[in-house]
C-alpha cells in the first residue's frame, strides 16, 4: 500500500523492498500472497525487490512479546547503490509524496522526535528514517544486533537511540510523524510543540504528509477492533464539532478500503477532502 500510494502521488524517487530469502516471485496457486504482492509491486508500481538474509529475532520489548520481530530496518544501511534511503514502516498512510526530504543537507541520519513518549523520555522514533547507506555503519548497526551483545529486551528502534540520539538531524513530527491517536487526544501540546497554539485537526492534516496508526488501545487499522472497545474509546465530538470523530474514522476506513479493494477503490486525497 506505501508503494501504491507513492505512485499514485508521483514521487520521483527509486522503490526499493527487501524481502526475505526464502521467497519467491513464482506464484504457484491462487492463495500465494507473498508472489502475489512480490510481483505486483515489481510490475505495477517500478519497485526494485531484493531478496534478502532477515534473521528472526524473538524481541521481548514489543508487547506482543510471544512473536517474533526482525531487526529489518536496520537493513537499510547496507543499500550503498543510493546515495540516501528514506526508510518507511508500513503501517501508514500517505497523504503526500515526500520527496523533498532528499533535498535536505547531507547528513548521515535524520529522524524524528518521538513525540509521543514525552516527557517521561526525548528518544528518538524510527517509523522514519532518511539515511546514508555504509558498509562499515551496516557492519556496525549489524554487530550492535547480535543476541549476544546487546541488551535482551532491545528493539530496533533502541539500537537507532544509542548510536544515533545526541547526532541525528531532527525531522518535524509534525510533517512526518502525525499519529491516528493525536485525534483521540485531549491534550496536544507536545505535539504541536507549545501550550499556546490551538488544535486545530482539520489544519493539522492538511500540514501533514503522513498519517503513522498508533493509536493504543486500538490495533492496527488490518485489525478489526472489538465494538466494545469502538464505543468506550473513539473520539466523541466537541458539541456541535465532530472534527476529530470523522477524520479519525476516515483514516481508518479509508486505509481498510485501499487494503480490500487496492485495484477498484479511487479514493478522494486526503488534504482535498471536508469533512464540515
Amino acid at each position: 500500500m506505501v508503494f501504491e500510494s507513492l505512485h499514485r502521488l508521483g514521487s520521483k524517487a527509486s522503490r526499493v523492498l527487501v524481502y526475505p530469502e526464502e521467497w519467491d516471485t513464482k506464484i504457484e496457486n491462487p492463495t500465494d500472497r507473498d508472489s502475489q504482492l512480490l510481483v505486483k509491486a515489481r510490475d505495477w508500481y517500478n519497485v526494485k525487490i531484493i531478496p534478502a538474509h532477515i534473521p528472526v529475532t524473538h524481541n521481548r520489548g514489543r508487547k506482543d512479546g510471544d512473536q517474533t520481530a526482525p531487526f529489518v530496518k536496520l537493513i537499510a544501511w547496507s543499500g550503498e547503490s543510493y546515495d540516501r534511503v528514506l526508510y518507511l514502516d508500513s503501517d501508514i498512510t500517505i497523504i503526500k509524496h515526500v520527496d523533498e526530504v532528499f533535498l535536505l543537507p547531507n547528513t548521515p541520519v535524520a529522524m524524528m522526535r518521538d513525540y509521543g513518549a514525552l516527557p517521561e523520555k526525548k528518544v528518538l522514533g524510527s517509523n522514519f528514517i532518511l539515511l546514508q547507506p555504509s558498509g562499515e555503519e551496516s557492519d556496525r548497526l549489524a554487530a550492535a544486533s547480535r543476541a549476544d551483545v546487546r541488551q535482551q529486551e532491545d528493539t530496533e528502534t533502541d539500537i537507532l537511540n544509542r548510536f544515533y540520539g545526541d547526532s541525528a538531524m531532527i525531522l518535524p513530527h509534525q510533517t512526518y510523524g502525525l499519529r491516528s491517536g493525536e485525534f483521540r487526544a485531549t491534550e496536544h501540546r507536545y505535539f504541536i510543540g507549545n501550550t499556546f497554539e490551538h488544535w486545530n485537526p482539520e489544519k493539522v492534516l492538511s500540514e501533514a504528509s503522513l498519517v503513522h496508526f498508533v493509536d493504543e488501545p486500538f490495533p492496527k487499522p488490518w485489525v478489526m477492533w472489538p465494538h466494545a472497545l469502538y464505543a468506550q474509546e473513539h473520539p466523541k465530538c466537541n458539541g456541535e464539532d465532530c472534527s476529530n470523530k470523522e477524520i479519525w474514522t476516515h483514516l481508518y476506513d479509508d486505509f481498510r478500503k485501499r487494503r480490500k479493494f487496492p485495484n477498484a477503490f479511487n479514493r478522494q486525497r486526503l488534504q482535498n477532502k471536508s469533512y464540515k
